[in-house]
């Protein structure tokens, strides 16, 4: 296990090394030039050869790209160019607004999904069975930002239960942040149940044909007995694989969702960066999120390998 593991961050960091020159590259290959936004209207010739040489944008490419890096691993990740904020401080806002989203939205999902895949697994094609599959289909093609609109008619607006928008941080009022994120949290769970419920039932229903399944009720024991403990966990793998990518999508997924709870979380911070030009706020989230959604992965693969023993045995 521990071979696996140093050969899993190993890759790790070359997936990373790799990701931080095409962001690099990425953001030097976008049209428009840094200095005539941050100059505006005090744009002269002689100012901008100024400005490039203050912001090391004389030197070479990689000369460039190699300072970038260094500061990066001193936890320097630049900073804005027009709010001068820093982008490590502009993660430290954005960034518990996605995880509380993300994760949010991912726990409700399950808690919904599970028990939905267990009850239309042991009845396959029967009433309770075909109307779930039909209602989670029709789920998959429900964007959720019109779920978004709709709630905000009914529940801010109808019967004022919840706000129409904005964030309040745990540490500031529980109560007011839970109102806060509820609307938001059941919009991007919708998507997610739909793919978590059809991949869970298809593996159940498989699984509880298996022979060890039918040995242990020969053996007596009860229904929910061998869904929990014998059906459940090698059903799982395809659940947890879609997990791991439908949060990975989410990193960046949630931008419509926020933007319209006006909510500033990584994603949206991102859009506005790219839109002002911004390209040091850009590079410094770009990074992050793609680092985060291989990291995200990779523990996703280390789960499955304590699930399945036959990956273990490999």
């Amino acid at each position: 296990m521990w071979s696996y593991l140093g050969k899993r961050l190993a890759q790790l960091v070359v997936i990373a090394f790799v990701i931080s020159i095409l962001v690099f590259l990425l953001v030097h290959l976008l049209p428009g030039d840094p200095t005539v936004t941050i100059l505006g209207p005090s744009d002269t010739h002689q100012a901008r050869q100024e400005l490039l040489k203050q912001l090391g944008l004389d030197k070479p490419l990689y000369e460039q790209y190699f300072i970038w890096l260094w500061n990066i691993l001193q936890g320097n990740l630049g900073q804005s160019f027009l709010t001068h904020e820093t982008v490590a401080s502009a993660v430290g806002h954005a960034a518990p607004i996605d995880i509380e989203l993300i994760i949010g939205s991912q726990l409700v999902a399950v808690l919904v999904a599970v028990p939905l895949a267990l009850l239309a697994a042991l009845r396959p094609n029967r009433a309770f069975d075909r109307s779930a599959t039909t209602t989670t289909f029709g789920l998959l093609s429900f964007p959720s930002y019109v779920a978004g609109v709709l709630m905000v008619d009914a529940f801010a607006v109808g019967i004022h239960l919840f706000p129409a928008s904005g964030f309040t941080p745990i540490t500031q009022s529980l109560t007011q942040n839970l109102r806060g994120v509820t609307m938001p949290i059941i919009a991007l769970t919708l998507g997610s149940v739909a793919i978590y419920f059809r991949l869970l039932r298809a593996d159940l229903i498989a699984t509880l044909q298996e022979d060890f399944v039918t040995m242990a009720r020969a053996k007596g024991l009860s229904t929910r007995y061998i869904l929990t403990r014998h059906a459940l966990r090698p059903s799982s793998f395809a659940l947890l694989a879609g997990a791991g990518i439908s949060i990975g999508s989410l990193l960046t997924g949630t931008f419509v969702i926020e933007y319209y709870f006006n909510m500033a979380g990584m994603a949206a911070t991102l859009v506005d960066a790219i839109q002002q030009r911004d390209y040091l706020v850009v590079q410094g989230l770009a990074l992050i999120i793609s680092v985060a959604y291989v990291i995200i992965n990779m523990v996703v693969d280390f789960l499955l390998t304590l699930l399945d023993p036959r990956i273990r045995r490999a």
